[in-house]
């Protein structure tokens, strides 16, 4: 997630940026074909933040320079949860739309005999947080990026937007009260959405069963993640608990 600016308000704008980006066309000097960032994103007053989020940024190799050239005062705040965890969700999503995908144990080993593990597959290569941060500070310092625990927002919603509302330099506004959890869903929702009466909750596309996957197999992962996630920790400073 970028905060470009000084908010009340947060603005979303479409993640026309990153899909440009990816889908090959040709960028310079800040520009996506005839598009540059700044043009893509929403007006912003004084007083105001603009935000833009699209989860591709931080695994995307060119994304810190792009961002960097439009504007080096950008905050970056990225959400990041249990690497093993993460990977088995991101498997769930896929096998929703593709249900005759291989299994997630065949994915995830090159060599399932000596337990090679295949960083090409993408659900993988993600979770190697520490190799992305070590591209984003090239062109960002560390007091420019906020690192949120998946973990902490389901457990304490408010206590971890209260960490993005300071870093962002923001009154806390939003706390405990906001939220009830959500027993079906499994994590917490809004009680009233902004402009609504109503709560509000993620889509149905969050918040699915995950499939039973061999405790080896989880093993295996969590043995491959504990170097990097030990390197990530020293790098921010937060000892996040996947281990």
């Amino acid at each position: 997630m970028l905060a470009h600016g000084v908010t009340k308000s947060l603005q979303p704008v479409s993640a026309l940026c990153i899909k440009r980006m990816t889908n090959g066309i040709q960028y310079e000097s800040g520009v996506f074909g005839s598009y540059s960032l700044m043009d893509l994103m929403p007006k912003t007053l004084e007083g105001q933040i603009t935000m833009e989020k699209t989860p591709s940024y931080f695994v995307t190799r060119e994304a810190p320079a792009r961002i960097s050239a439009m504007s080096r005062e950008t905050k970056l705040i990225v959400v990041v949860r249990d690497p093993v965890t993460r990977a088995i969700s991101d498997y769930t999503q896929t096998l929703s739309k593709k249900p005759d995908i291989p299994s997630f144990e065949s994915l995830t080993f090159k060599n399932r005999t000596t337990g090679l593990i295949d960083t090409s597959w993408s659900a993988i290569q993600i979770g190697i947080y520490a190799k992305h941060l070590d591209n984003w500070l090239q062109y960002f310092p560390m007091d420019q990026i906020l690192f949120v625990s998946g973990e902490r927002l389901i457990s304490d919603p408010a206590g971890e937007l209260g960490r993005v509302q300071d870093f962002l330099g923001l009154k806390r506004i939003i706390t405990d009260k906001h939220f009830y959890f959500n027993q079906t869903k499994g994590f917490p929702c809004l009680k009233k959405a902004e402009g609504s009466s109503k709560p509000h909750c993620l889509g149905k596309t969050k918040g699915r069963t995950h499939p039973n996957i061999n405790p080896e197999v989880v093993q295996r992962l969590r043995d491959f993640y504990r170097p990097f996630n030990m390197k990530f920790y020293q790098m921010t400073g937060h000892n996040f608990g996947w281990d």
